[in-house]
């Protein structure tokens, strides 16, 4: 028993033991720490006082100078002379305030004053690199120097507080806010601020200025609505502002380029607490982005991490300030508040001049690039200043994010005054090596003829190619304009595909010897295109669809105007148009244009858009107001400058004027020497170049004329058989007029006295039948011989000749229709109904012995006999003909009648 009881008292004195030496070491180690910190706390306290009182005036104060020879000390000593010897000295803070005043555009130092620097800044030229927040010393004995910190474009701010400074911060904040606002031409700043736990937000001396927009306080529960708004400004500016190469806005304004978009600064308080996963990742995409979109943040008590440029400052309790410009050895005294009577005045004073800025009446002049500014290049997209929000530009773009547009606004609601202020702004920057404009306007109106040649003024937009007006009727001229676009985009495809690539932008790089300029495309009221179920509207919305999807690649932009687009029944269940066009300007009261939710065209005023590259959607709206530019001295005066700038060497447009008729002298100018050929008119078609009908020594090639309308059809047998006049020398054309209808012998007269030079023979109707039987003879002659010199008979109403001929002369004018043409005996024959013809073409000649018609005042359903199994489309227009050549079509196209002339 004696031995168990032995060792338990063993165990437990070694326990003891072990304990005892444990609290020994503990008492050491406490009183080693104890001893660290407290000696710590003095070199701290050592180094605090020898720093704030400088060692000079340490050598002199008695009650520090022991510090200076203390042993301990000898290390803080050494550090602090170190730090002076690499330290300024006092001689260089005047330099330093210097160096920050330049930087601040020459008022860093400036507390007071501000009223009347309202709006000495403007967004062109060298800004302000630094701006003021107070005063900073270096030590307690240093003179202070003006303390600034970067922010516009540079980096966002961060500023941490005590519960003892916080009215500091806000201090800050307000006059940092305030030297903004007042420095810069009203407008070009805007300021949003939230507050976690404020309704009405931390500045209350700046609210005067939420009477004109310039200010928005967010309610507490509105951080992602907030930072939604400012992620879709940087969105916004990439995607239609930063498309040239630049990457920010600044280095946009260093390169001359004026500066459309404001600064805006978000003040966003919080309460020391994170913020949500949602808000702190939305907020750090927001800092990454906006410095570069003229966002800035400046984030008091929120503890946020960035991967941005981010100026920190750091307020103790008594509100002075360490910064990461200045560094830690640098106290910052922040300059204090303007007093509020003060402040008030000065906030009414910039809200003032903001509503007298923005609303002042913007001038077509104010679209346009400043004086000495070079043309821009196109490569990437086209931009034009189209109108003013808050008496700043608004630009439009067209280009690979937004590559067509889609306007709309009822009669009245300035639609051809914004095409005209676009047309405009768009030419004063690019010039024509760059930009192609083909004008169209439906309506019947003559809003683009300006920019062709007048009889007064000789003058023409230079960029201009084509101009259609008053084509209400003529949609085929709109078709063929979209024809002329898709063969255009195909060259440029086989082009890019030879330089093995794949956007204009590329092309151009690739052949900068070739000519690439971006094609726009304005069609005014396109909607008369589609208004009717037929093979036009077919056509044209397969070629739309094309043009639009494929366009943008190839530089090639649609700007498509309407006064109501919701009736256009040809887009139902083809969405993939409408998307195409991203860019919507919607005019006062117009609707469908942009979002059905969207309803911001109802309240516009007269003058002013909406302008949306955000496919119509709410969020991109933009309200403008859009100068007047329908009067003299506006684009007319800018047409003479670019006519007098780029005319030179360029070829005229084409003006399409539907009212006017081409004359047949200048049809013929078109025909190629030497070749015989009819011509009947002018082709719907871009170059508005003449259609004809060969007529070479072979079955079926003759050309009749079917309607009523003598007048029309007396221009086509004259235009038709001038050609082949002209085709041939003196004597070489056999010619045979025959006047057989009441008013037609002065048109006969006409034609025989234009082709005087071979000789015609005109024939009556009592002496027709006779003329014909022995044309008829020649031709039986002619078919057993080799004689083929050319005759062209010229009948002026055929059918009226029914009464004199009788079946012997019936027959021989079948004969020469049937076997004429083919020994060189060709008929040039107008009837006056389709049946009448009909009834010449049966027992001995056949339909396909006309081999090409053109009607006139005859409806589609009569024409299906000379069309078997082909649906005609026709309805008669005055001064239009339905164009058919076996030998050439497929189906039947639309050509203007050529006028005579005297």
């Amino acid at each position: 028993m004696a031995p168990l009881i032995g060792g338990r008292r063993r165990r437990i004195r070694a326990a003891y033991d072990a304990l005892c030496d444990a609290i020994a070491a503990a008492h050491g180690a406490s009183d080693a720490a104890r001893e660290s910190a407290r000696r710590a706390h003095l070199d701290a306290l050592a180094e605090l006082w020898l720093r704030e009182a400088g060692l000079d005036a340490a050598a002199a104060d008695p009650a520090l100078r022991p510090l200076l020879h203390s042993p301990g000390l000898a290390h803080i000593v050494r550090a602090i002379e170190d730090d002076r010897a690499s330290s300024p000295p006092d001689t260089a803070l005047p330099e330093l305030d210097a160096i920050v005043t330049r930087a601040a555009g020459g008022a860093a130092g400036d507390e007071t004053g501000w009223l009347g620097k309202i709006g000495e800044l403007d967004a062109a030229g060298e800004l302000p690199g630094l701006w003021r927040i107070g005063t900073g010393r270096l030590g307690a004995s240093a003179p202070e120097f003006v303390a600034a910190v970067p922010f516009l474009d540079e980096a966002h701010l961060q500023i941490s507080t005590r519960p003892e400074s916080r009215p500091a911060a806000v201090t800050l904040v307000e006059t940092l806010v305030m030297r903004l606002m007042s420095r810069f031409q009203p407008g070009l700043v805007m300021a949003h601020v939230w507050d976690v736990g404020q309704l009405t937000g931390p500045l209350p001396g700046l609210h005067p200025l939420t009477r004109s927009g310039l200010l928005t306080v967010h309610d507490p529960a509105g951080l992602p609505l907030l930072l939604e708004e400012l992620s879709d400004r940087i969105r916004r500016v990439h995607t239609r502002v930063l498309i040239d190469g630049h990457p920010s806005l600044r280095a946009m304004a260093a390169d001359g380029k004026p500066r459309t978009e404001p600064w805006v600064v978000a003040v966003l308080v919080g309460n020391r607490k994170g913020l949500s996963d949602d808000d702190h990742r939305q907020l750090q995409r927001v800092a990454r982005g906006g410095l570069a979109c003229g966002v800035q943040l400046i984030m008091v008590d929120l503890p946020v991490t960035v991967s941005a440029s981010v100026e920190t400052i750091d307020l103790d309790e008594a509100g002075a300030a360490r910064t990461s410009i200045t560094g830690r050895y640098v106290t910052v005294r922040p300059d204090p508040p303007l007093p509020a009577t003060e402040l008030t005045d000065a906030c009414h004073a910039i809200a003032e001049a903001h509503e007298k800025w923005r609303s002042r009446v913007c001038a077509f002049e104010d679209l346009l690039p400043g004086a000495g500014e070079k043309p821009e290049n196109s490569a990437r997209g086209l931009q034009a200043v189209v109108g003013f929000a808050e008496g700043r530009a608004v630009v439009m773009s067209l280009d690979d994010a937004s590559p067509h547009a889609l306007v709309g606004g009822p009669s009245g609601s300035g639609k051809t005054n914004f095409l005209l202020a676009m047309i405009g702004s768009l030419t004063a920057r690019y010039g024509p090596d760059e930009l192609e404009l083909h004008l169209l306007d439906f309506k019947e109106g003559v809003s683009f003829a300006q920019f062709a040649p007048g009889r007064r003024d000789r003058t023409w937009l230079p960029h201009a190619r084509l101009i259609g007006v008053n084509i209400n009727t003529d949609r085929e001229f709109g078709l063929a304009l979209l024809q002329h676009l898709a063969g255009e985009m195909r060259r440029r495809a086989e082009a890019a595909k030879a330089h093995e690539v794949t956007k204009l932008e590329d092309l151009r790089r690739e052949d900068p010897e070739g000519h690439w300029p971006r094609i726009v495309a304005v069609i005014d009221e396109f909607q008369y295109l589609f208004s009717e179920r037929d093979a036009v509207t077919k056509a044209a919305i397969t070629l739309l669809e094309d043009v639009a999807r494929r366009g943008r690649s190839q530089g090639i932009h649609l700007v498509l105007a309407s006064q109501d687009v919701s009736g256009i029944e040809a887009f139902w269940g083809r969405p993939a148009i409408f998307e195409q066009f991203v860019l919507r300007i919607a005019l006062p009261r117009a609707r469908r244009v942009l979002h059905e939710r969207n309803e911001a065209t109802m309240d516009l005023p007269r003058w002013h858009a909406v302008i949306n590259h955000e496919s119509g959607m709410t969020h991109g709206n933009e309200i403008v107001r859009i100068p007047n530019a329908s009067v003299k001295d506006t684009v007319d005066a800018l047409q003479k400058e670019l006519h007098e700038a780029f005319a030179e060497g360029r070829p005229e447009p084409r003006l399409f004027d539907g009212s006017r008729a081409p004359t047949v002298d200048a049809l013929l100018a078109l025909l190629p020497e030497g070749v015989p050929a009819a011509l009947v008119g002018q082709r719907m078609d871009v170059t508005g170049s003449p259609a004809t009908v060969a007529l070479p020594v072979a079955p079926g090639r003759n050309l009749g004329v079917l309607g009523a309308a003598s007048r029309d059809a007396e221009r086509v047998l004259h235009a038709a058989a001038a050609a082949l006049g002209a085709a041939f020398p003196a004597g070489g054309l056999g010619v045979v007029i025959a006047p057989l209808a009441a008013g037609s012998e002065e048109p006969a007269a006409r034609l025989a006295e234009r082709l005087g030079g071979h000789g015609p023979e005109t024939v009556r109707l009592e002496g027709f039948r006779e003329r014909v039987e022995s044309l008829a003879a020649v031709v039986t002659a002619r078919l057993a011989g080799d004689e083929r010199r050319p005759i062209v008979v010229v009948l002026y109403a055929a059918d009226a000749a029914d009464t004199a001929l009788d079946r012997t002369g019936t027959e021989a004018l079948r004969k020469i229709i049937h076997f004429g043409p083919e020994v060189g005996v060709h008929v040039l024959g107008w009837w006056r109904s389709v049946p009448r013809l009909r009834a010449l073409l049966t027992m001995g000649a056949t339909a396909d012995d006309l081999g090409a018609w053109v009607a006139l005042d005859v409806q589609g359903t009569e024409l299906q006999p000379l069309l078997p199994g082909m649906l005609v489309h026709w309805s008669p227009r005055p001064g239009r003909g339905l164009f058919f050549d076996r030998a050439l079509h497929a189906a039947p196209e639309v050509v203007i009648v050529p006028e005579v002339g005297e």
